[in-house]
């Protein structure tokens, strides 16, 4: 990391953080140049004095260890699968017991309210793993006449992403964890000698998994030594955000609250082909039957700059959309990001420009995200075809 980003400890200052809860891995990685953010209401580390671009390539070529901050909420009760039906825009009934997907909440004028993932842990039992919103305010809100309980379990996630990540939690788990756990397939498991949920999925469109803590039942310090002591042999590193997020862009998966909003359909976000409108009785379903189909989401990639949330995008000199977020992707070699349009078009393919105040205007080319790996074979373990 350059200088102009490493902090001088003398200017450090104490903050106070409310009610923002503090990770209990925290302790595991900081130093003096750990940097936190808050999602979820929760503490996590944006960056922690590592080169995000060997992060980025240990993410790519071997395996990343991260601290997320994700809440999972979990629905149980009598009434929970047609409580859930009613909430999410995926049918849930399809779900086998161990399995999970992504699914969206909408609002009544059919905005994307919440993304996220849906996991079936037994007949009557689900977790849904959150980005940041209020979404246990939304369940509580229309759960009138459902014999369901909402509770939050107090899990907190760790990720280990990256195509080694199967041989390493092979090892972590004693060789119950293998090829056999599918792609969003999720299941108890011992590691290290502690009981833990693990699923197969992740924030990166890499091979990898999620660990979930269980409150105080789990010895978190030791958990990270395990995964850290077996891993690091196969090349397992600590990460911030910063890799991550570079990966998470190429791999076209958006960020709920910053590249889209309850504003927008699903339809306009790219996210149409996960509400079944074949599924009767959801929140949002009636006005998502009138809503136009265009798609206002894509890709920029500008060999010039790394484009970042300052900027505006121009066709000429009409300002047609925003940048919600950018990073500069060492595989490909050019900065990459998201425009959010104020209109849908038939935009990918036209050459346009981003502009911000400090830096000026720069050529961009608008892309159909994902940036490659449009199969997704790469978190299903297969090589990429394009």
């Amino acid at each position: 990391m350059s200088s102009a980003h490493t902090i001088d400890p003398a200017k450090i200052f104490r903050i106070y953080g409310g009610s923002t809860e503090p990770s209990p891995f925290h302790r595991c990685y900081e130093n003096e140049n750990t940097v936190l953010r808050v999602c979820a209401g929760r503490f996590f580390a944006h960056c922690n004095g590592e080169d995000p671009v060997a992060a980025y390539w240990a993410l790519r070529r071997q395996a990343i260890l991260v601290d997320t901050p994700e809440r999972p909420l979990e629905i149980s009760g009598r009434d929970s699968l047609p409580f859930l039906e009613k909430i999410f825009t995926r049918k849930v009934s399809n779900l086998e017991v161990g399995q999970g997907h992504y699914t969206l909440a909408c609002t009544f004028s059919g905005g994307v309210f919440m993304d996220g993932i849906l996991f079936r842990l037994a007949r009557d039992r689900f977790w849904f793993v959150q980005p940041d919103g209020s979404m246990h305010t939304w369940l509580l809100a229309h759960c009138q006449g459902f014999n369901v309980k909402i509770s939050d379990p107090n899990s907190r996630a760790i990720q280990i992403q990256g195509p080694r990540s199967l041989e390493i939690m092979n090892s972590a788990s004693g060789g119950a964890i293998d090829a056999n756990l599918r792609y969003f397939g999720c299941g108890n498991f011992d590691v290290g000698g502690q009981s833990l949920l693990v699923s197969r999925t992740g924030w990166t469109g890499e091979l990898g998994y999620e660990i979930y803590a269980q409150g105080e039942k789990t010895d978190c310090p030791r958990l990270w030594n395990h995964l850290m002591e077996v891993g690091g042999p196969k090349g397992l590193v600590f990460s911030s955000m910063k890799a991550m997020n570079i990966r998470r862009i190429e791999a076209g998966i958006l960020d709920s609250g910053g590249d889209f909003d309850d504003t927008m359909t699903p339809f306009e976000a790219g996210l149409g082909k996960f509400a079944d409108l074949g599924k009767e009785g959801f929140i949002g379903r009636e006005a998502l039957l009138n809503a136009r189909r265009g798609k206002r989401i894509f890709g920029l990639i500008c060999s010039e700059r790394t484009p970042g949330r300052d900027c505006n995008v121009f066709d000429g000199g009409e300002q047609v959309g925003i940048v919600t977020t950018g990073a500069q992707s060492p595989f490909l070699g050019a900065g990459i990001g998201y425009a959010r349009f104020f209109r849908e078009g038939n935009w990918p393919g036209r050459e346009l420009t981003i502009r911000s105040d400090e830096s000026g205007g720069a050529a961009c080319r608008i892309v159909d995200p994902p940036f490659y790996d449009r199969a997704k074979n790469i978190p299903r373990g297969k090589a990429p075809v394009d």
